[in-house]
C-alpha cells in the first residue's frame, strides 16, 4: 500500500455484478441437492454448475450461458446468443454433453432458479440426457458460488478491459477467453494446474492405477 501511494497508484475497484436471473413463478423448481458443497468430485461428470451472464456491446446485449465441471473447474459447455432463454441454456448443455463424449447420465447439474433453467425445454433436455437438476435458493448467489465466480472473473478480466462494437466481436473474444481459462488458468483446487492439465493428469494416473492393479482386481 505504501509503495502504491508513493507512485500515485490506486487499485481498480470491482463493481457489483448485475444479475440476469429472471424467475418464472409458475415453473417447476428443483431441490438444492448440492447444498454449497463445491468440493471437487473424485471424477469428472459428477457435478456441474451453470449460470448466465450478459456481455454488453454497441449492438446490444449478448448473453453467455456457461457450464463448469466441479471436478476440474473446466468450462465444459457454453453458448452465446441475443436471447436470454431456455434455448440458450439448452445449447450450452448440448455442447457440454458433446464435449464429454455424448453420455453424461448421472450428472448433477446445479443452477439458480432462473426461468431459462426451470423452463420445460431445458428440463426435458436434462431428463433425456439423464441429468439431475439442482437449484439454489432465490436471491442467494452463494448457493451457486463457483458459477458466479466464473462470471465475475470473466467480467473483471475481459469486459472491464474492452468495449465491443459488435456482438460477433464479443462472441469471438469471450470464446477465446474461455479457451485460455480452460488451458492456462491455474486453480488452487487443482494443485495449481489448469482445468485441462488437471483432467489429463487425473486420467493418466487412473490409467497407471489400472495397469498396476493385481490380476482379477480393478484399481480403486
Amino acid at each position: 500500500a505504501a509503495l502504491m501511494a508513493e507512485q500515485g497508484l490506486v487499485a481498480r475497484r470491482k463493481r457489483r455484478r448485475r444479475g440476469t436471473t429472471r424467475r418464472d413463478c409458475s415453473a417447476r423448481k428443483a431441490p438444492d441437492a448440492l447444498r454449497r458443497d463445491f468440493r471437487p468430485p473424485a471424477t469428472p461428470n459428477m457435478r456441474w454448475v451453470g449460470d448466465l451472464t450478459e456481455i454488453p456491446t454497441d449492438q446490444g446485449k449478448l448473453y453467455l450461458a456457461a457450464i463448469l465441471d466441479l471436478h476440474s473447474r473446466r468450462c465444459v459447455g457454453f453458448a452465446m446468443g441475443v436471447h436470454h432463454d431456455t434455448a440458450l441454456a439448452r445449447a450450452a448443455l448440448c455442447m457440454a454433453i458433446a464435449i464429454r463424449g455424448g453420455s453424461v447420465a448421472g450428472v448433477l447439474f446445479h443452477t439458480d432458479q432462473g426461468s431459462e433453467y426451470t423452463g420445460k425445454i431445458f428440463a426435458q433436455a436434462c431428463r433425456s440426457a439423464g441429468v439431475t437438476q439442482s437449484m439454489g435458493r432465490t436471491g442467494s448467489a452463494l448457493d451457486n458460488a463457483v458459477a458466479e465466480a466464473f462470471n465475475s472473473t470473466l467480467e473483471w478480466e475481459l469486459l472491464r478491459q474492452r468495449r465491443f462494437a459488435t456482438r460477433e466481436q464479443a462472441r469471438r473474444a469471450a470464446a477465446a477467453w474461455i479457451d485460455e481459462y480452460n488451458t492456462e488458468r491455474r486453480h488452487s483446487t487443482n494443485g495449481m494446474l489448469s482445468p485441462v492439465a488437471y483432467e489429463q493428469a487425473h486420467a493418466a494416473q487412473h490409467d497407471d492405477n489400472q495397469a498396476t492393479a493385481p490380476p482379477g482386481r480393478s484399481a480403486a
